[in-house]
């Protein structure tokens, strides 16, 4: 296929006409010597954005969670964080490579932590179990359908853990669809927890990046991590540039891919043998069960690509779809036919 209706993440997104004319011609320096004066602003920006004291550009959102969780633990130590999580599910096992913790899972329906599940799960020092370090929420949450957390339960959450002496970080790579979602700042979503990763890449559109924001000694010692991991980059300017794009121009534009979400699922919704809930459907991820196709996800992943759509599964049963910037209106109409074609030996 010579041009694919791609709509497996909102990753696979390409830059902008602006950011490419940026990336040319972006002013760059050693990074490592903190003189790429692109990536300065875009730190600067990045901590004004969130009313943190400092920001650091990192090259992916894991090595900014991974950052994050050494930050605020000790070796030995538990996270509390959803079951779903990507930092437990989808980052190699960081958390216990690099930072000595385990996970303390809890099982949500909708990906949403609330204080009285977490204070469940916190343990204080014993003889016999690990003590909780910290807490981690994911706002919006991947495999939860991209779901948003209330500002309150955030809010209670970071109170509470702060009165027990824990910290909080927000894994929050799509923390400007939660911002849309809820038509309240990004700033205000996340002004209790200690740490925030959010990505440039995604819906934003930027071709690589992620930051990490905080207080100034916390980033101070996570640009040291950061070069433990391999992370300390040189002439980065050229990325950090289309960055400054993305943050600046982007997130206002993320309600249309929430539309064209929303469009899928109500039409996903209307084909025989899928299932899910279009209420549910609250920012670009569309999450469906495909159980009862009599096909499994790979079978029809497979299908759908021979038609020039690419949709991914989840789990044999269960397929994600992701609405992003390269994926609009025109290119949904389309996948919606190819589904229904490729289902149609169901209607029938």
């Amino acid at each position: 296929m010579s041009e694919w209706i791609d709509l497996r993440s909102d990753t696979v997104t390409r830059p902008t006409a602006a950011m490419r004319r940026a990336m040319a011609g972006a002013e760059v320096g050693d990074d490592v010597y903190r003189e790429d004066p692109t990536v300065n602003r875009l730190e600067e920006l990045a901590a004004e954005r969130f009313g943190k004291q400092a920001g650091l550009f990192v090259p992916t959102g894991t090595m900014g969670n991974t950052i994050a969780i050494k930050l605020l633990t000790r070796h030995g130590q538990e996270v509390i964080c959803d079951s779903r999580s990507h930092i437990l599910n989808y980052e190699l096992s960081m958390m216990a490579w690099f930072s000595g913790c385990v996970a303390r899972p809890v099982a949500t329906s909708d990906g949403r932590l609330n204080w009285s599940a977490v204070e469940r799960e916190i343990r204080p020092p014993g003889p016999h179990w690990a003590p909780t370090g910290a807490i981690e929420i994911e706002n919006t949450h991947n495999m939860a359908g991209g779901t948003v957390y209330p500002v309150e339960a955030i809010d209670e959450i970071c109170g509470q853990a702060h009165a027990r002496g824990l910290k909080v970080h927000m894994d929050g790579a799509r923390i400007f669809n939660a911002e849309a979602r809820l038509g309240v700042p990004a700033v205000r979503i996340a002004a209790q927890a200690d740490t925030i990763m959010f990505c440039l890449s995604k819906g934003l559109g930027a071709p690589s990046g992620s930051m990490l924001v905080g207080t100034r000694e916390a980033i101070d010692e996570g640009r040291l991590l950061r070069k433990r991991l391999g992370g300390g980059m040189r002439q980065v300017g050229v990325l950090a540039a289309a960055g400054l794009i993305a943050l600046e121009q982007m997130p206002a534009r993320l309600g249309e891919d929430h539309d064209h979400a929303r469009l899928l699922a109500e039409a996903l919704a209307a084909i025989p043998g899928v299932s899910l809930d279009p209420r549910a459907v609250e920012t670009n991820i569309v999450i469906f069960d495909v159980s009862r196709t009599g096909m499994t996800s790979p079978v029809i992943s497979a299908r759908l690509k021979e038609q020039g759509v690419l949709i991914n599964g989840i789990s044999p049963t269960a397929m994600r779809a992701v609405t992003h910037y390269d994926a609009g209106w025109i290119e949904c109409q389309k996948a919606i036919e190819v589904l229904r074609k490729v289902l149609a030996p169901v209607a029938a």
